[in-house]
């Protein structure tokens, strides 16, 4: 049966200005970019190329100048904080390089932190966050707290945060960066596997051994698209 649902990500004459007149900086000079429910697409750029800005924009953490973004077939350009916060807390679940736990918290209660914001009661909250825990091979690490985790187990915390809200869309930004390469490894297997589940996952990195774990990859240069190819399995 044909999937008549819109694209997840669909990005028109996209752009993005930093400041006025001489000192304005293009930081998004018109992307175009769609992808489709289920799809692993790495994004790619040196510094400076505008993909973390492209990152925010499709996360709603930021709003464009111009062009038009539907995520999920919801228009977000004309949205104001509050519904772009209702839109990213149901649409978008975020794997960032820092991790972004909550100190002194146990890995339930960071995992639980979403739902809590949806208004979801304690006991469906805990059990959503158990089985996303679970999901992430953290089941016998819930009660720990981060200091008590290593780096890769963190950030399978993080994933699970950004998992139970079962979001349209998992954004995730260097989800590697700050680890070693056995943890890379697993991390990198575990989105892998969250694809097979026909996940939408978008990876901004500037490594090609993460991109080459996606299906696509988009590279960027001075705020532009400069190649959208798939990825030849080796």
């Amino acid at each position: 049966m044909t999937d008549t649902r819109p694209p997840v990500i669909a990005l028109d004459r996209l752009t993005k200005v930093y400041g006025v007149g001489e000192t304005a900086v293009h930081a998004l000079a018109g992307i175009d970019l769609t992808v489709q429910r289920g799809e692993y697409v790495a994004v790619m750029g040196a510094s400076g190329s505008g993909k973390s800005t492209l990152m925010n924009i499709i996360g709603c953490l930021d709003a464009p100048t111009a062009g038009t973004y539907h995520l999920d077939g919801i228009d977000v350009g004309g949205l104001g904080d509050d519904q772009l916060s209702v839109v990213r807390n149901h649409k978008v679940g975020f794997v960032f390089q820092a991790f972004n736990l909550i100190p002194r918290t146990s890995a339930l209660a960071n995992v639980e932190l979403p739902l809590a914001y949806r208004g979801i009661k304690g006991r469906e909250r805990r059990e959503l966050a158990i089985e996303a825990l679970a999901r992430v091979g953290l089941a016998n690490r819930m009660d720990h707290e981060p200091t008590e985790l290593s780096g890769g187990q963190q950030q399978r915390v993080a994933i699970a945060r950004a998992l139970v809200t079962r979001p349209s869309l998992l954004l995730a930004d260097e989800p590697t960066g700050a680890l070693d390469s056995q943890s890379s490894a697993e991390v990198l297997e575990l989105l892998d596997a969250l694809h097979a589940e026909n996940r939408t996952v978008v990876v901004i990195t500037h490594e090609a051994e993460v991109a080459a774990h996606a299906e696509r990859v988009v590279r960027m240069r001075d705020g532009l698209i400069v190649s959208d190819e798939a990825v030849v399995a080796a």
